[in-house]
C-alpha cells in the first residue's frame, strides 16, 4: 500500500536519515526519494570541514609530544622524591639522615590548580566526536550521513589500541568520508594503508620472513589485516578463499607500515612503504599470481579483490540490512549487487540505487535503531544541541555503542536482536532527558513534527493521556514508531 506524502517522507527520515526536526517532514513531503537523491549530489555531502581538527599524521605526533612531555615530568617527579628535601645549606638530602632541631613550621597550602581537562589524546578524540555529532544534528536529511557512519562501522578501528585514540576521528574523515560517493575500490586503499587500520590490524609491525628486516630482526608475518580484508572488508566469511590466501596476502602486503614519530618529527605516523620490510617474490592470492612490485603488489591485490562478485554480494548484503532489515528482501540484495558490478564500484550509483528501490520502501518498520542513531533522533526531534559532547558520549557507553570503539573488528552489531537488551537504558536516558526539558520542548509539537504520520492510534492516545509533560515525551522517544527504521 502507497504512503502517503507525510508518511513517506517521516519513513524516508527515520530509515534513511538521521531522524526528522522540525520542519523536515514537509520539507521534503512533495518528493522524499527526490530529497535522498540531491542530498547524495551536494558538493561536500558527507564531509566535515572543519580546520580546528588536525590530520592523522599531525594528530600522532602531538599525541607523541604530549605523551614524551608527560613522561619527562614523571621522571624529574620521581628524581626529585629520590633525592629528598634540601638541608639548611640549601643541598639536597636523603631526608632521612638530617633532621632539624625543630619540627619546621607547615609548608603554605598551594593554591588551587584549574583543571587542566583532559589528556590531549582525549582531547582531539572528543573534538572529533564532537564535529561529527555536530554533522548530523544540522543534516537537512542525514543519508551522507547515515552512509558514513555504515562504512565507518565496515571498516572499523578501535580508539581503546594504544595509538588509535588520537587518530579514530581522522581515520574516519580521511579514509571513510573522503571516498564517500567515489568507487570502492579507492576506499578500501585509502582504508588500508592508514595508520589507524595499519595499528589496529597491527600490520604496521608485519616483517616478512625473508625480507632484509625479518632475517636480521627474526619478527615475523602478522596476519590479521589481510584475514579481515577477505573476511569482513571484502569478499565475506567463508566465500572464495583460504587460509594460504590469508597468509600470501599478509605476505604482500607486509612493508605497509607508519613512519615513527621519534624518527621524523616533520612526517611522523604517516604511511610508509618500508621496502626492508616486505616479503619478496611474487604470491598467488585466489587464483591469481601477483609479481613482486612493491607496494603496488598489495594495490593490485586490492583492486582485484574491490571488482570481485563476492564483494558485491557481500557488501549489498550489509547495506540493506543496516537500511531496510534484518533479513532485507533478497531482490534488493540482488538489485545492490548488480549495480556495484555494473558500475565498478560506484557507491554513490550503489547508495542510489537503494532509495529508488521499491523494496526499500515496503519493507515493514520492523528493524531496531542502533544506540547511535536513537541519541541523535532523540536530539534532531526535540531541537536540542547540546554544549558539551561528554553526556553524549556517556550516553553511547551507557547503550553499549561507545563512539569508535567496537568490541571487535567485524563492528558493532547491526541487526536488531544485539540491542533488545538496552531498551531498559534507552527509558533511563529518555526519563532524565525529559526531566531537563519538560519545560522547553512541548511533547505535542515534536510529536506532530516528527512522529505523527506514522504513529498507530494506540501510540496517539499513550502520549495523549500522559499525565505530564516529562511522561508524554519519554513515551514518544521510546514509541515503537520512534525507535525503529
Amino acid at each position: 500500500m502507497a504512503l502517503d506524502p507525510k508518511a513517506a517522507a517521516a519513513l524516508a527520515l527515520h530509515r534513511f536519515g538521521c531522524g526528522p526536526r522540525a520542519g523536515s517532514v514537509a520539507a521534503i513531503a512533495a518528493d522524499p526519494r527526490g530529497a535522498l537523491l540531491a542530498e547524495l549530489d551536494r558538493p561536500g555531502a558527507g564531509r566535515i570541514a572543519d580546520p580546528g581538527l588536525l590530520a592523522s599524521g599531525a594528530a600522532t605526533r602531538a599525541a607523541f609530544k604530549f605523551q614524551q612531555a608527560q613522561n619527562a615530568a614523571r621522571r624529574a617527579e620521581r628524581a626529585a622524591q629520590k633525592a629528598g628535601p634540601p638541608n639548611a645549606d640549601g643541598n639536597m638530602t636523603a631526608g632521612a639522615e638530617m633532621q632539624p632541631a625543630e619540627p619546621p613550621a607547615p609548608p603554605p597550602q598551594p593554591a588551587a590548580r584549574p583543571d587542566p581537562g583532559p589528556p590531549l589524546p582525549q582531547q582531539i578524540y572528543l573534538d572529533e566526536a564532537k564535529a561529527r555529532l555536530h554533522a548530523a544534528l544540522g543534516a537537512d536529511i542525514g543519508f551522507a550521513e547515515r552512509l558514513a557512519w555504515f562504512w565507518s562501522n565496515h571498516f572499523c578501528v578501535s580508539a581503546d589500541k594504544f595509538g588509535v585514540r588520537s587518530i579514530a576521528g581522522a581515520y574516519e574523515r580521511e579514509a571513510i568520508r573522503a571516498h564517500l560517493f567515489g568507487r570502492f575500490g579507492d576506499m578500501l586503499l585509502a582504508v588500508e594503508t592508514h595508520p589507524a587500520m595499519l595499528i589496529y590490524l597491527d600490520n604496521a609491525r608485519s616483517i616478512g620472513p625473508d625480507s632484509v628486516a625479518g632475517v636480521r630482526q627474526k619478527r615475523g608475518l602478522n596476519e590479521n589485516l589481510a584475514r579481515e580484508i577477505l573476511e569482513l572488508h571484502t569478499l565475506g566469511v567463508r566465500t572464495v578463499y583460504t587460509q594460504d590466501d590469508v597468509t600470501r596476502f599478509a605476505n604482500v602486503i607486509t612493508g605497509w607500515s607508519i613512519i615513527p614519530p621519534r624518527q621524523d618529527p616533520e612526517r611522523g605516523g604517516e604511511f610508509l612503504f618500508n621496502e626492508r620490510m616486505h616479503q619478496p617474490g611474487a604470491q598467488t592470492v585466489i587464483g591469481r599470481s601477483y609479481p613482486d612490485t612493491g607496494f603496488e603488489q598489495g594495490r593490485a591485490v586490492l583492486a582485484t579483490l574491490a571488482r570481485h562478485p563476492a564483494t558485491a554480494r557481500h557488501l549489498a548484503g550489509k547495506l540493506a540490512r543496516h537500511f531496510v532489515a534484518d533479513e532485507p528482501p533478497p531482490a534488493l540484495v540482488e538489485r545492490l549487487a548488480r549495480r556495484f558490478l555494473d558500475t565498478q564500484g560506484d557507491l554513490k550509483e550503489m547508495a542510489k540505487a537503494l532509495v529508488t528501490a521499491p523494496e526499500a520502501w515496503d519493507a515493514p518498520r520492523s528493524k531496531l535503531k542502533r544506540p547511535g542513531e536513537w541519541i541523535v533522533g532523540v536530539l534532531r526531534a526535540t531541537g536540542v544541541t547540546p554544549p558539551e559532547i561528554g553526556p553524549v558520549m556517556q550516553a553511547h557507553n551507557l547503550l553499549g555503542e561507545p563512539l569508535w570503539r567496537p568490541p571487535a573488528p567485524k563492528g558493532f552489531a547491526d541487526d536488531s536482536a544485539a540491542w533488545l537488551d538496552g531498551l531498559a537504558q534507552r527509558i533511563d536516558l529518555a526519563n532524565q532527558f525529559a526531566r531537563r526539558l519538560a519545560a522547553e520542548a512541548d511533547p505535542r509539537e515534536v510529536f506532530e513534527e516528527v512522529l505523527a504520520p506514522l504513529a498507530s492510534t494506540e501510540t496517539r492516545q499513550a502520549i495523549a493521556r500522559a499525565e505530564s509533560r516529562p511522561q508524554a515525551l519519554v513515551l514518544l522517544l521510546m514509541a515503537p514508531e520512534f525507535q525503529r527504521r
